[in-house]
């Protein structure tokens, strides 16, 4: 599987994605700027990252003004053909933006920024330890809505303790239903607010990030 990863202008996170997948994962990276279209270089087989940062400074809303930049018109083209797509923190706003996820990211509950290491699990699975960094994490759907992603399996990752256990006690920003990150029915558009690109190395002494990739079967 090769790696795109949009660079956009106030992207802080672009770097970290492409070290983590070439360094860590041992991955092709293409790095793909947000004023050009084109994505003939990869096939529905490969993935698309959207990485986190400040896109065109968060005017207006986080990923609103992304949304409508040459590339991601060109990555909506390839999502909707069936191509993988996945969003970190800004990139989960920008795919609620462009509708390619369903719901919105609000301010986190307490109005500051978080920025700690915190609990996911998927499932039944196990804890596993990933940053988060965020303003406008706490994500927030309509009650049918959030329905629909319990009953198709959307819901990806929750916030948890480090035993697994999923409270509101460990929920750092208010999220609804404590989720951490969802994909589309197609199963092929993910967005989650957690770093797993800054937990895959040996010298930071995490490495939970990779068994994040392989759950979304991007490895």
């Amino acid at each position: 599987m090769k790696f795109g990863v949009v660079v956009f202008p106030g992207s802080n996170c672009d770097r970290d994605m492409q070290d983590s997948l070439q360094h860590d994962l041992g991955k092709e990276v293409i790095m793909l700027w947000h004023k050009d279209k084109d994505l003939s270089m990869f096939s529905t087989d490969d993935c698309i990252i959207l990485p986190g940062g400040f896109s065109y400074g968060d005017y207006l809303r986080c990923g609103a003004i992304a949304r409508f930049s040459p590339m991601m018109q060109s990555v909506i083209d390839f999502a909707n053909r069936g191509g993988k797509v996945l969003g970190v923190c800004n990139g989960f706003q920008i795919l609620c933006e462009s509708g390619l996820l369903p719901g919105v990211l609000l301010q986190n509950a307490n109005q500051q920024f978080i920025c700690k290491n915190v609990y996911i699990k998927n499932g039944d699975g196990a804890a596993l330890k990933i940053p988060i960094a965020h303003g406008e994490g706490r994500f927030f759907a309509d009650d049918a809505t959030l329905d629909q992603l319990e009953a198709n399996g959307q819901v990806i990752f929750r916030y948890c303790d480090e035993h697994g256990n999923i409270d509101a006690a460990y929920n750092p920003n208010g999220a609804v239903r404590n989720i951490a990150g969802i994909k589309n029915a197609g199963n092929n558009v993910f967005g989650m607010m957690p770093h797993p690109e800054r937990a895959t190395s040996n010298a930071l002494n995490n490495l939970d990030g990779k068994k994040v990739f392989e759950l979304l079967g991007l490895n």
